[in-house]
C-alpha cells in the first residue's frame, strides 16, 4: 500500500553519486523515518515529500521504499531556518538564516528569489552578499528542475550535475532540441547512453542528429579496433545496421559531417577512406614532421666515429657486432634512426652505447617509453632517468581549464639534443603526433622497438609504417648473440616469428608446453603451477614472480575468471584481511592489482617517506596494503615502492592482476610467464600475440593448453591488418622524390 511521508531531511546516511540511490533520515515532526530509493536530488535541511511503500529490512528495520519524491516549500519558520542554514546557499549559515527569517518570516524565500535587494535590510548583508545569495538560490532551483527532468530519462545524479554545469539554465531547452549533443559534450556519455535518453524522450530514430551521432560512434569503434580510418562502402553498410536506417541516410550524414569539417574523405590505395579529423590531422602531421626532421644532416667530419666506438668497447668491456656498430653510426649521422630487432639481438647494448657516445659530446639526452613499466625498465637498463612519453611532454591540465593537454608542443618544444624512445611498437598515431610536434629540427631522434610485437592498443601501425616507407634510416638487428642463444625463450620467440613451432620440454631449459584437452584442465593446471609446482621448482613467489598472460578477458581462462580463481587460492578470504566489493570486482588486502589508465595527478609517497610525487600509469602493478572503510580509502604499494591511496570512487582505475591480457603486458617483463592456449576469436589467436607473450618472460615460459591452437596462432597473420594511411602518405612522398631525379 502506497504511503506519503513529508518532513525535513535530517541526515543523508548513504548516497551513490552515479545512480542517485539514497538512504536518508527524515524528521516528520512526529518521528524519524528512513527513506531509501533513487532520489534525483536531496540535501540536508530541505523539506521534501516522499511517496512509496513501507518495507522491513532484516538488519536496519522499517524503511520507506521511495517511488517518487519532490521538494516542498517549508511551511514553518523552523523549516525555513533549517533549509537556509543547511549550507546549500552560499553566504547563509545558521545565524544568518535566523536573522533573515526573523526579518521576513514566511516571506523569506520569496524575498531571496524575487526581491533580493531587500536582503540588505538584514544586518551583515551588503549588496554583493545579497547578490551572491540570490544567484546561489536561483542556481539551486534551476539544478533541481534539471535533475527532476533528467531523472525521468534514467540519467544518474552524477551525469545530471555534469550536464547542468555544461548547459546551465539552457539544459532542458538544449536537450529537448538535440539530446545527442550529450555524446559530444559530456565526458562519459557516449552514443549509446545518448540514444537511450533520446528514445525515452520520443526523438525520431531517423533524426539527422541521431544519424550523425551514430556515424561518429561507428567510426570510433573502428578506431578502437586499431584503424585510423574506415573504408566507405563497408562503413556505410555497418553503420546502417547499427542504426537500423537506410544506407542513403548514412550517406547523407557522412556528406553533412564532411562539409562541417568533422570527417575527412580521400582515396587511399583505390578505396575511399573516411577519417575522424583528429586521426587525419595526426597522420598528416606525423608525415610532415618526419620529413621535416629527416631533412637535417649532421657534420661528422670533426669526430672519428670508429675510434669512439672502440673507446666504448674498451670502457664497457664489450665486443659490438657489425650491425650494432652500424646502428651507432646511423644514430650519430642522421636526424631520425629506427633500430628494430627481436629479443637477444642487442638493442639494450646499442642504446647504452649511443648514450655513452652522445654524453661524450656533452649532448643533452632525453629517454622515454610509452608506459610506466617500459620507462622503468629503460631506467634500469641505462642507469638514467626515463619518463613516460606523456610525462616527457608534460601532460597536465590546460591553462584554460578545458581539460588535459600536452604542455610541450610546437610552441614550447623539448630542449634535448638527442631523444631516445623505447618500445615504439606501442606508440599509436595520436601519441606519435604529439611527440613529434614537440621536437625541433636539429634534434636527433632514435626510435627503438620490435616491429614484430603487437601493434599499439591505440589506432595506427606507426613503427611498421615508418619502417616500410623507406623515408628514414632503419637498422634491423637479426643476429642472436651467444648468451641469448642459450635461452629457449629467445630461440623460440624467433622461431615463432618465422612461423615455426617452438622447441619445448627440453631438459634443464626454460620453455615448456603442458598439453591439456579442455578449459577446465587448463585452469586446474595453471592453479597447480601457481600454488605448488613452480614455487617448488625454483622457489618462485606465486604473486610476485609468476604472471599469467591470456589472449582475452572472457571465457573460463580469460582474465576475469582467472583472476577470481587465482585470488581464491593465492590470497584467500580471511578475517584478518579487509575487503571491498566494487560491482563485480572484489578487492582484498594482499591482492595483486594493475593500474589500467594513466592518472597523472594522483599523489604517491615513497616507502621511507622522504620522497613524494604524482602519477600512476597504465600497466603499473602493485599490491593492496590496506582497506579503510571509515576513510573510504584503498592503499596500494606499487612495485617501485610508491604508496598510493585510492578513494573508493576511483577504484575503476585498478583491477586484479594475477592474470592480465597479453596486450596489457606490452613493455613489461616477468620472471615466469604462463600462457593458456585454447579456442578464442581468430583475431586474438595470432602469431604477434603469441610472440609478444613469450618475449615478456625473463626466466621461464610455460604454455598450457591444446597443440592445435598453438599451431593456429603461429600460422595466423591475417587478422593483424589495420587501416592506416601513414605508410601510404610516406610512400607517396618517397615515390615523388624518386621521380624527381
Amino acid at each position: 500500500m502506497s504511503k506519503i511521508v513529508q518532513g525535513i531531511v535530517k541526515e543523508i546516511i548513504f548516497q551513490n553519486e552515479e545512480n542517485g540511490y539514497v538512504v536518508a533520515e527524515v524528521d516528520t515532526g512526529e518521528e524519524d523515518v528512513v527513506v531509501v530509493g533513487y532520489i534525483p536530488i536531496i540535501n540536508v535541511g530541505e523539506t521534501m515529500s516522499f511517496e512509496g511503500r513501507t518495507t522491513v529490512h532484516p538488519i536496519y528495520g522499517e524503511q520507506l521504499q521511495v517511488v517518487s519524491s519532490k521538494q516542498v516549500i517549508p511551511v514553518s519558520l523552523e523549516g525555513i531556518v533549517k533549509y537556509l542554514s543547511s549550507g546549500l546557499i552560499k553566504g547563509i549559515g545558521p545565524k544568518m538564516a535566523e536573522k533573515i527569517v526573523e526579518k521576513f518570516g514566511m516571506d523569506s524565500l520569496d524575498i531571496i528569489r524575487y526581491n533580493p535587494d531587500r536582503l540588505t535590510e538584514v544586518s551583515g548583508i551588503g549588496p554583493k552578499k545579497a547578490k551572491d545569495i540570490a544567484e546561489t538560490y536561483e542556481q539551486q532551483r534551476e539544478i533541481k528542475e534539471v535533475m527532476i527532468f533528467l531523472s525521468q530519462f534514467g540519467v544518474s545524479t552524477a551525469y545530471a550535475v555534469k550536464i547542468f554545469k555544461k548547459y546551465g539554465d539552457k539544459t532542458i531547452e538544449f536537450l529537448r532540441e538535440n539530446p545527442y549533443r550529450l555524446a559530444d559534450d559530456i565526458a562519459g556519455i557516449g552514443f549509446k547512453m545518448a540514444d537511450t535518453i533520446a528514445k525515452r524522450m520520443g526523438i525520431d530514430p531517423k533524426s539527422p542528429y541521431r544519424i550523425m551521432c551514430g556515424i561518429k560512434y561507428s567510426l570510433t569503434q573502428y578506431n578502437l579496433e586499431g584503424h585510423t580510418y574506415a573504408i566507405r562502402e563497408e562503413f556505410i553498410d555497418r553503420t546502417s545496421k547499427i542504426l537500423g536506417v537506410d544506407k542513403s541516410m548514412v550517406e547523407d550524414g557522412i556528406i553533412t559531417l564532411t562539409i562541417n569539417g568533422q570527417l575527412h574523405q580521400e582515396n587511399i590505395n583505390g578505396n575511399i577512406a573516411i577519417f575522424p579529423m583528429p586521426f587525419f590531422y595526426a597522420e598528416t602531421g606525423v608525415c610532415k614532421k618526419l620529413i621535416e626532421l629527416s631533412a637535417t644532416s649532421f657534420d661528422s667530419s670533426n669526430l672519428d666515429i670508429e675510434e669512439e666506438i672502440k673507446k666504448i668497447e674498451s670502457n664497457e668491456d664489450i665486443d659490438l657486432a657489425e650491425n650494432q656498430k652500424e646502428a651507432i653510426k646511423q644514430a650519430f649521422k642522421n636526424s631520425i634512426t629506427v633500430i628494430t630487432g627481436g629479443p637477444g639481438t642487442g638493442k639494450t647494448t646499442i642504446v647504452n652505447s649511443i648514450i655513452k657516445l652522445f654524453e661524450g659530446q656533452n649532448l643533452k639526452i632525453g629517454l622515454a617509453a610509452p608506459t610506466g613499466r617500459a620507462a622503468k625498465r629503460l631506467t634500469e637498463t641505462t642507469g638514467r632517468e626515463a619518463k613516460t612519453i606523456h610525462r616527457l611532454l608534460e601532460y597536465s591540465f590546460s591553462d584554460d581549464g578545458t581539460g588535459m593537454a600536452f604542455m610541450k608542443n610546437g610552441e614550447d618544444p623539448l630542449s634535448f639534443d638527442v631523444i631516445i624512445i623505447d618500445e615504439v611498437s606501442m606508440v599509436d598515431i595520436l601519441l606519435m603526433y604529439h611527440l613529434l610536434k614537440a621536437i625541433i629540427p636539429g634534434t636527433r631522434v632514435i626510435l627503438v622497438g620490435d616491429v614484430d610485437q603487437l601493434p599499439s592498443v591505440g589506432a595506427g601501425n606507426v613503427l611498421k609504417d615508418i619502417i616500410e616507407s623507406g623515408i628514414v634510416n632503419v637498422v634491423r638487428l637479426t643476429e642472436i648473440f651467444r648468451q641469448a642463444r642459450e635461452s629457449m625463450i629467445v630461440v623460440n620467440a624467433h622461431r615463432i616469428n618465422k612461423g615455426l613451432k617452438p622447441q619445448v620440454n627440453i631438459k634443464d631449459k626454460d620453455f615448456f608446453f603442458l598439453q591439456k584437452k579442455n578449459q577446465d584442465n587448463i585452469l586446474d593446471t595453471i592453479k597447480e603451477l601457481c600454488i605448488r609446482r613452480l614455487p617448488e621448482f625454483n622457489n618462485y613467489d606465486p604473486s610476485k614472480d609468476i604472471q599469467v598472460l591470456t589472449p582475452m578477458k572472457n571465457s573460463k581462462i580469460g582474465t576475469i575468471n582467472m583472476n577470481k580463481e587465482l585470488q581464491s587460492i593465492l590470497n584467500p578470504q580471511s578475517k584478518e584481511k579487509e575487503e571491498k566489493k566494487v560491482g563485480d570486482k572484489l578487492f582484498r588486502v594482499g591482492d595483486k592489482i594493475m593500474q589500467i589508465k594513466n592518472n597523472y595527478n594522483i599523489k604517491w609517497k615513497s616507502k621511507d617517506g622522504l620522497r613524494d610525487g604524482e602519477g600512476v600509469f597504465n600497466g603499473d602493478i602493485g599490491y593492496i596494503t590496506a582497506i579503510d572503510e571509515e576513510e573510504k580509502l584503498l592503499s596500494v604499494c606499487f612495485d617501485d615502492e610508491k604508496y598510493v591511496d585510492y578513494d573508493f570512487s576511483s577504484l575503476d582505475e585498478i583491477e586484479l592482476a594475477y592474470s592480465i591480457t597479453i596486450h596489457k603486458s606490452q613493455g613489461s617483463e616477468f620472471p615466469v610467464v604462463i600462457i593458456p592456449l585454447c579456442w578464442g576469436p581468430p583475431m586474438l589467436l595470432n602469431k604477434n600475440l603469441l610472440y609478444t607473450a613469450v618475449t615478456r618472460a625473463r626466466e621461464l615460459v610455460v604454455l598450457v593448453g591444446m597443440e592445435k591452437y598453438l599451431s593456429m596462432m603461429i600460422k595466423n597473420e591475417g587478422s593483424l591488418n589495420r587501416n592506416s594511411g601513414l605508410g601510404f602518405r610516406l610512400k607517396r612522398i618517397m615515390d615523388e622524390e624518386l621521380l624527381s631525379f
